[in-house]
This record gives structure tokens, sequence and C-alpha cells, in this order.
């Protein structure tokens, strides 16, 4: 069982397949297969706030900030190319970042990753 946010959030993306992980930046980041990278975690990266920042499909950033902006911000650098912030330092419904995790994966995967992601589900 994780202990914590961090613990939680790595399980979530290591059990899509083929995704690794590995520093960037100074953060845990998880990748899909050798690729492009579809998650990164924040311990208190720029501000004082816990939270992860991941590939968001595209309206998503937008519509997200817009409907809950105490949960939802644009980060620094990767918010111009799409990217959501999610904070984790306040009450978090782990189901709705499993799917969050699960749509930025999409976003970079190859198609092969995505029908072993698709397969698993079956």
């Amino acid at each position: 069982m994780p202990n914590g946010p961090l613990d939680t959030l790595q399980a979530i993306c290591l059990a899509l397949p083929q995704a690794t992980e590995r520093l960037s930046h100074g953060e845990p980041s998880w990748f899909a297969g050798s690729g492009r990278q579809f998650a990164t975690f924040a311990n208190h990266h720029h501000d004082d706030r816990l939270a992860f920042w991941y590939a968001a499909p595209p309206g998503a950033q937008q519509a997200l900030t817009d409907e809950d902006p105490k949960r939802y911000f644009v980060p620094p650098y990767v918010g111009a190319r799409g990217w959501l912030g999610v904070y984790l330092d306040v009450p978090v419904d782990w189901e709705e970042i499993e799917a969050l995790v699960e749509d930025a994966y999409r976003m970079v995967a190859t198609k092969r990753l995505i029908a072993a992601l698709d397969q698993r589900g079956t």
C-alpha cells in the first residue's frame, strides 16, 4: 500500500504498459516506454505546493483551471504546451488522478503501447 502522494502517483504511472521512471529536472518523472514524458511530480518545485504536472488533452487545461482553480493550475515551462498541474496538498480523488494520468499517457504513447493499454482493459 502506498504511503503518500508520491508513492500513490508512482504506482498509478508505473502500472501503465512499459512506463518508466527517471529524474527530470530533479523530480520523479514518468515516460511512455523509453519515449516521451507524460507526468512529473512537483515537490514544492516552484512554490510551496505539492503537485504533479501532466500532458493534458486539448482543451482540458482551460476547462479544468476554470472549473476548479484551487485544484488545477497551469504549470510553468510546460503549461504553454498544454500541460496541466494538479495540486496534491488538497483532498485528492485518486480515481480521478488515475484517469488523468491515463489520458496523459495516451497523449504521448506509441500506438503499440496504447493498444497494450486497451487490451489490458478487456
